[in-house]
C-alpha cells in the first residue's frame, strides 16, 4: 500500500504539472518531472477534448486546469487527508460512474479515492474522456505504486466494493435500485442560486456573471435561479452581465440562445433579455441555457425557510451577508478540497467502506 505521504506527493506534482496550463498562455516549464515525455501529448488530448465536446473551449479546459494546479500542492492535501483513517488496512476497489457536464468533473471523487489509498474502476461519460485517462498516466509515471490501481472501462462495472455514481435525477433513481446492496453516494443534479438583497455593488454583479457564464452554465455550481426583492431593477444585474457579451458568439451557445427565445415568444412568456442572456420568472431551479430564472420574495426570513427546505435542490447559494454559508459573488466555480459536492464527505464516506 503506497504511503499517504507518497500518495500526496504524486499529486502534488501532478498539480506542478498542470500548473502549465492556465487561461492567460501555456507555458513549458524546466522543472517539471518528466515533462519531455507528458507535456506535448497533454497540449494534444486538450485539442481532441475540444474537438470532442463542443462546450468543453479551451478557456473552459484550461481555467479547470488551473484551478486544479492550485489545489493540488502539498499544504492542501495534507490538510485534505487529514481526517483520513482508514479502520481497515485493506484497500478496496470504488467505482466511480461519471458525468461529463464540464471538464474533469468526476476529479475530485478520483482523488478522493486513490488518496484514501483505496482502487478505483473509472467509468467515465463519453463527453469527457480525454483528459483524465491521460493525467492517470502522468501520476504512474510519478508514482509507480498507483500502477494497477487505476481502470477504465466502458463496460458494465464488475468487482467493486463501493460507488460514487453522479448523473441526473432520473438516473439517479436507477443508480439507488442498481446499487443498493453496495456502500454508495449518488449524486442526483443539482443548481446553485443567488440570492439579492440589494446591498450589492457593480462589481458584486459584474463577478456574479462569472457564477452566471463560467462552463456555459452547465455546472452545479453555476447560477441558475436569482431571489429578487420585489420591485428589483434588473439595470444592474444586465449591467455586470454585459462582460460576458461575446458568449453569444459561441455556435452551440447561440443555437440554445435563439431555441429557447423562440419556445419563450411562441408561449407569449414574459421576457427580459439583452441579446444573449434572458431571465424569466420561474419557480423552477433548473433553467436551460442562455436563461436564468428570478423570483421574487416578500421577507428574507421567509425565503431563508424556503432555501433550507429546498437544499436537496441547490449546491451554492451566492449571496452577500444573508447566510453563513453563502458563496461570495464569483467565487461558485473556486471550490476547495472540502468543499464536497451536495455536502456529502467523500472521504469519511471512504474511510469507513
Amino acid at each position: 500500500m503506497i504511503s499517504i505521504q507518497n500518495r500526496i506527493t504524486a499529486f502534488a506534482k501532478l498539480g506542478d504539472f498542470l500548473s502549465q496550463f492556465s487561461v492567460d498562455n501555456v507555458t513549458k516549464k524546466d522543472n517539471i518531472e518528466h515533462n519531455e515525455i507528458f507535456f506535448d501529448g497533454f497540449v494534444h488530448q486538450i485539442k481532441v477534448a475540444q474537438e470532442n465536446n463542443s462546450w468543453f473551449t479551451k478557456d473552459n479546459i484550461l481555467f479547470t486546469l488551473n484551478n486544479w494546479s492550485k489545489s493540488l500542492n502539498k499544504k492542501n492535501l495534507t490538510n485534505f487527508t487529514e481526517s483520513i483513517t482508514l479502520k481497515n488496512e485493506s484497500p478496496k476497489n470504488v467505482a466511480i460512474i461519471m458525468a461529463g457536464n464540464i471538464p474533469l468533473v468526476g476529479f475530485h471523487d478520483f482523488l478522493s479515492v486513490l488518496i484514501s489509498g483505496h482502487s478505483v474502476l473509472v467509468k467515465q461519460s463519453s463527453n469527457d474522456k480525454h483528459l483524465l485517462p491521460f493525467l492517470t498516466k502522468y501520476l504512474e509515471y510519478v508514482e509507480e505504486g498507483f500502477k494497477g490501481k487505476i481502470l477504465f472501462t466502458e463496460e458494465k462495472l464488475d468487482n467493486f466494493d463501493a460507488v460514487i455514481a453522479t448523473g441526473s435525477s432520473n438516473t439517479a433513481r436507477y443508480f439507488e435500485y442498481y446499487f443498493k446492496n453496495k456502500p454508495n453516494i449518488i449524486r442526483k443534479s443539482r443548481n446553485s442560486v443567488a440570492v439579492i438583497t440589494g446591498k450589492e455593488t457593480d462589481e458584486d454583479f459584474a463577478k456574479l456573471s462569472d457564477d452566471v457564464f463560467q462552463y456555459f452554465g452547465l455546472g452545479c455550481r453555476s447560477v441558475s435561479k436569482l431571489y429578487v426583492p420585489k420591485g428589483f431593477n434588473f439595470d444592474a444585474f444586465f449591467n455586470g452581465m454585459y462582460s460576458k457579451k461575446d458568449f453569444i458568439n459561441n455556435a452551440k451557445y447561440a443555437n440554445n440562445y435563439d431555441y429557447n427565445k423562440a419556445v419563450y415568444l411562441m408561449s407569449e412568456f414574459d421576457l427580459l433579455e439583452n441579446g444573449f442572456l434572458m431571465i424569466k420568472e420561474d419557480e423552477s431551479y433548473s433553467s436551460p441555457i442562455a436563461t436564468i430564472f428570478y423570483e421574487y420574495y416578500d421577507n428574507e426570513a421567509d425565503l431563508k425557510i424556503k432555501l433550507h427546505q429546498d437544499k436537496e435542490k441547490i449546491q451554492c447559494i451566492v449571496a452577500k451577508d444573508f447566510l453563513e454559508t453563502e458563496v461570495a459573488f464569483g467565487q461558485t466555480q473556486n471550490p476547495q478540497l472540502t468543499d464536497y459536492a451536495d455536502g456529502v464527505n467523500t472521504l469519511e464516506f471512504l474511510s469507513n467502506i
